[in-house]
């Protein structure tokens, strides 16, 4: 394997998030595993949200996370780069930050050694600018390249978001744009623009620490970011987790342009169907175009976070996060839930 001629994404049968098992699935295989209870875990798998937190103290609780997947980007440093950002989002999530990581990672053996390297230091690049340490990990050998990160954080006992307690009345902001898993798949199939895919990987490599410190100084009630199960996906399990009903303003959302044209053309995800099965029994999609309801299930790769924050605070938490994130968006409510439908899209 010849390094320049490296195709990374050529390695892989899916890309990025987009190989995550689905949610209804994965829901299926965890089903009948018996939760043990320990007082001091206050998140733990049977809560589908995006990291375990356990109490140690009243001051202090651990957050942790893994997530590792195969290459979305053909460049190894930029692959370990979205990677990292892709792990580290679910601690900012829950409102932690981050502080020890551990590499996870499968090569093939002929991959070359200046690869690998360049892979492993995009992710160490992520890490130290989110303020956290790598400190060892785990590596195999394997026909199709993985890599990814188990990152532990630490985050107050009482001020710890998960993605099941939005109120009625509370606001949803999301914090980037949507579409990129559309993207991605275009730019696998060399159908991509140089600034479609410029913009992805802005996107991909902007860490979630920004948002999460904006949004830890006002009264949010949940919060989740949006990856592998698109917006509907994450939005429908706040939902069901919470036990609410969410509006979602579709013309509020910033759906990128040229994945809007993608999506039109039928240029779609393999994980944008298996988010749809999930979570389209749950969505009440109105009179909304087609193409643009497969944008809010297509799976994003270190997506931005979803936050439902009081009413009150919402005026000023939107408008720190204009200066702060890729995309600030006000994009819908929480309300009472009345039966039918989690997810009303309008």
């Amino acid at each position: 394997m010849e390094e320049q001629n490296i195709k990374l994404t050529k390695l892989a049968k899916c890309a990025g998030c987009g190989a995550k098992v689905g949610a209804g699935v994965l829901a299926q295989l965890l089903d009948g595993i018996k939760v043990h209870h320990d007082p001091n875990l206050l998140v733990g798998f049977d809560k589908s949200d995006d990291a375990s937190v356990y109490k140690i103290s009243d001051d202090l609780a651990l957050v942790q996370t893994v997530d590792f997947f195969p290459p979305i980007a053909d460049d190894p440093y930029l692959f370990g780069q979205i990677a990292a950002t892709n792990a580290l989002s679910d601690v900012y999530a829950m409102g932690g930050e981050p502080k020890l990581c551990l590499n996870i990672m499968a090569i093939p053996e002929d991959m070359p050694k200046d690869a690998v390297h360049q892979l492993l230091r995009g992710g160490y690049d992520k890490v130290y600018e989110a303020g956290a340490l790598i400190t060892g990990g785990h590596s195999i050998l394997d026909d199709e390249p993985k890599y990814g990160l188990c990152v532990t954080g630490f985050v107050h006992p009482d001020k710890m978001l998960s993605n099941s307690n939005a109120k009625p009345g509370d606001v949803l902001l999301l914090t980037k744009p949507i579409g990129i898993g559309v993207l991605t798949s275009a730019a696998k199939a060399e159908l991509l623009s140089k600034e479609g895919q410029e913009l992805a990987n802005r996107m991909m490599t902007t860490l979630n620490k920004a948002a999460r410190d904006a949004m830890v100084k006002y009264e949010v009630h949940s919060c989740t970011d949006v990856t592998g199960f698109g917006l509907l996906g994450h939005s429908y399990e706040m939902a069901q987790g919470s036990d609410v009903e969410i509006t979602l303003h579709v013309d509020d959302i910033d759906l990128i342009p040229e994945a809007l044209e993608f999506a039109r053309m039928g240029v779609l995800p393999a994980g944008m169907y298996r988010n749809r099965t999930f979570a389209a029994p749950g969505v009440d999609a109105g009179e909304v175009e087609l193409a643009k309801q497969d944008l809010l299930y297509d799976p994003q790769t270190a997506g931005g976070l979803l936050i439902a924050v009081a009413p009150q605070d919402a005026d000023a938490l939107f408008e720190e996060l204009k200066g702060a994130v890729p995309s600030a968006q006000r994009i819908g409510t929480v309300g009472e839930y009345q039966g039918g439908a989690r997810i009303k899209l309008r």
